[in-house]
């Protein structure tokens, strides 16, 4: 049966209302996707430029060298198109010199290093956090006659790199203890595996170093070669009073009696403590800075498995990064996971 021109006008009616009715849910749907990428992009993570960044971190057998392998495995997952390139250096003070140069966008730097810089561009320097201690540790044989800093007169000493946050602290102890850095000792400047690997030889006395705990050349070490760490708890007072450098850097600190099993004494080890802080430019992008700063945080717990230091990494402490102050980015972020 033929419909009727009445019903076939308004079958031809209802067909474009729902026409028109498509159009306009469609349109709808594409304004909601628009506003929830919109809306993605605002609260997750920020737009950061894609390709690789520098990061400086250390000697090869330190802790820096072995939290920047661990953050750069994070990293890769964490902020895909990036890739975190890591630099061995010296230490802090070359560190400083490669973020201000533009060598590199990120580093490690001890706080007493940081107050102490004074190379071009230190007014461009800005932290992102407050990461863990160093702790500084005075190694000798077991069957060394030192027991405190003063005994290292004339002996052959290791005292860290020219560039290097070791270095720095180590002169400074060795001054409070009434020591000249370059006339009372024979100082050699090397970093923690070569050190460790001289003293194992019998080619140095004694050697500093100031790291995270443990250390892994030292454990390797103690674990070859039979060790001790000589107590500096006398010289944290006067080093925090005298060398501070216009910054809290120095605090007394314990060394736990089972940082080092196989090494002596069996007793805590008082000494010398300086955070680090990881540092990086003012004109480094914002949301690169801020998903840099995500990453260190996130990644707590795994690289803290085994780089024990960071476990120490935490939201509450990682904002306090004097004397510098917080890049953009990292301010960013912190006020994003602010309760």
């Amino acid at each position: 049966m033929t419909p009727s021109p009445t019903a076939r006008l308004g079958a031809a009616a209802r067909a474009a209302a729902r026409s028109r009715l498509w159009r306009v849910v469609l349109a709808l749907v594409l304004v909601l996707a628009a506003l929830g990428g919109w809306w993605l992009s605002a609260t997750g993570s920020p737009g950061y430029p894609r390709g690789e960044t520098g990061f400086a971190t250390g000697v090869q057998r330190g802790v820096y060298d072995r939290y920047g392998q661990l953050l750069q495995e994070h990293v890769a997952g964490a902020m895909p198109g990036v890739r975190l390139r890591l630099d061995n250096s010296q230490g802090s003070l070359d560190n400083l010199e490669r973020v201000t140069s533009g060598r590199d966008d990120f580093a490690i730097a001890t706080a007493d290093s940081v107050a102490k810089y004074s190379g071009p561009g230190k007014d461009r320097l800005r932290a992102i956090a407050r990461l863990y201690d160093d702790y500084l540790q005075l190694v000798v044989p077991a069957d060394s006659p030192v027991q405190r800093t003063a005994d290292l007169k004339g002996l052959r000493v290791g005292v860290g790199q020219s560039l290097s946050g070791v270095n720095l602290v180590t002169r400074r102890l060795l001054a409070a203890a009434a020591l000249d850095p370059d006339k009372d000792i024979r100082p050699s400047m090397l970093g923690v595996g070569d050190a460790a690997d001289q003293l194992q030889a019998g080619k140095l006395d004694a050697f500093f170093w100031s790291g995270g705990l443990p250390t892994s050349a030292l454990t390797d070490l103690s674990e070859h070669f039979r060790i001790k760490f000589v107590p500096l708890g006398d010289l944290a007072e006067i080093v925090h009073q005298v060398e501070g450098g216009g910054t809290d850097a120095y605090r007394a600190a314990t060394i736990p009696s089972n940082t080092y099993p196989k090494a002596g004494p069996t007793e805590p080890v008082a000494t010398v403590a300086v955070p680090n802080l990881l540092v990086t430019r003012d004109d480094v992008d914002t949301g690169l800075v801020q998903g840099m700063t995500r990453a260190v945080i996130d990644s707590r717990d795994r690289i803290g498995s085994q780089v024990h230091a960071a476990q120490l990494v935490d939201l509450r402490t990682a904002v306090y990064t004097d004397p510098l102050p917080l890049h953009e980015g990292a301010r960013r972020y912190y006020r994003s996971v602010k309760p």
